[in-house]
């Protein structure tokens, strides 16, 4: 399997702890690249620079971002600690919020509440809407965390961290009301099932390898798969019951997996190194792969939500190769 699109994305880092690709409701894909970030319409393939971080005598580096719910509004988590939001129809800095002490790794939205992520071991919840930087510190982690996914249904907050740790917290909870604690390497990987309320999947590091699918209304692990390797990303297709895992050492690949029997439907393969970053079209029918090679990927591997609808946008398999900046 061929991906059917290459974008060349120079100074993509090569850092498992980082979460520097994402795509908006409004098509627009977010990279962050060293101490820019760059906006990408699927639509035009238009590239537009959003920002550049300080750059003085300690240059600051983007180290996450995420989209808000309706692709308004980009969060950006920095090496400086800080967390800026963006309006990105207007390129405009709207705010920028502190309360870290640490990088900001990772972020989910669930509507206007914006968790983030440390290297400082705590999760902060940040109502945008209110004049402070956030309302609420989670400390559970004993590391950094280096995943956060807000369930479908916003009820849900899972979190992965280098201490091996998936938590499971509610909007007003200060513990987790799950911790699963059956991997041995960094969690980085974790999505949820639009499809089945509570299965949240999460994949480990290096030695792991393992994808384990949670029950989190009875705390139960309902099955795991041995992948071979690191487990980078997970992402479930919205249009079929199937989700994607991209890994790292020794193939580099891009899987997709059948939900519930685990039989593997794909396995995709181009990187060079490991695949890091991932990211699903709003039609659900593509997803985009980053890795440290400096490249993008696009693969289209999920069929239309509605079968027998027209043809998605052939724009994005129109274009062969360019250049994000």
């Amino acid at each position: 399997e061929n991906s059917m699109q290459v974008l060349d994305a120079p100074a993509l880092q090569d850092d498992f702890y980082l979460n520097l690709v994402d795509w908006s409701a409004q098509n627009v894909l977010a990279v962050g690249l060293g101490t820019c970030v760059y906006l990408w319409s699927a639509a035009t393939s238009r590239v537009v620079k959003l920002c550049e971080l300080g750059t003085g005598a300690a240059p600051d580096s983007v180290c996450s971002v995420a989209w808000s719910g309706r692709g308004s509004y980009l969060a950006i988590g920095t090496n400086s600690n800080e967390t800026q939001i963006w309006d990105a129809n207007k390129s405009q800095l709207v705010r920028t919020m502190q309360g870290h002490r640490g990088r900001v790794g990772c972020m989910s939205w669930s509507s206007h509440l914006l968790s983030t992520g440390s290297r400082d071991r705590t999760i902060l919840n940040r109502d945008v809407r209110a004049p402070e930087d956030f309302q609420s510190r989670l400390n559970a982690h004993r590391s950094e965390v280096c995943g956060l996914k807000w369930a479908p249904d916003d009820r849900l907050l899972a979190s992965g961290g280098n201490d091996n740790m998936v938590g499971c917290w509610n909007a007003n909870s200060p513990n987790p009301v799950q911790r699963f604690e059956s991997h041995t390497a960094a969690v980085k990987a974790l999505a949820w099932s639009p499809h089945q309320h509570g299965l949240l999947a999460s994949g480990g590091g290096t030695a792991d390898q393992h994808i384990r699918f949670w029950n989190t209304s009875s705390g139960a692990q309902l099955t795991s798969v041995n992948t071979g390797s690191q487990v980078c990303n997970l992402v479930w297709s919205r249009n079929v019951n199937e989700i994607v895992s991209t890994h790292g050492y020794s193939q580099n690949q891009v899987c997709v997996w059948r939900w519930p029997t685990l039989a593997k439907a794909a396995t995709l393969t181009g990187h060079t190194t490991r695949v890091l970053y991932l990211a699903a079209s709003p039609d659900g029918q593509t997803i985009v792969t980053g890795a440290g090679d400096e490249t993008l990927r696009f693969w289209n591997v999920f069929p239309s939500a509605h079968v027998g609808a027209a043809a998605a946008d052939s724009s994005v398999s129109s274009m062969m190769r360019a250049h994000i900046r």
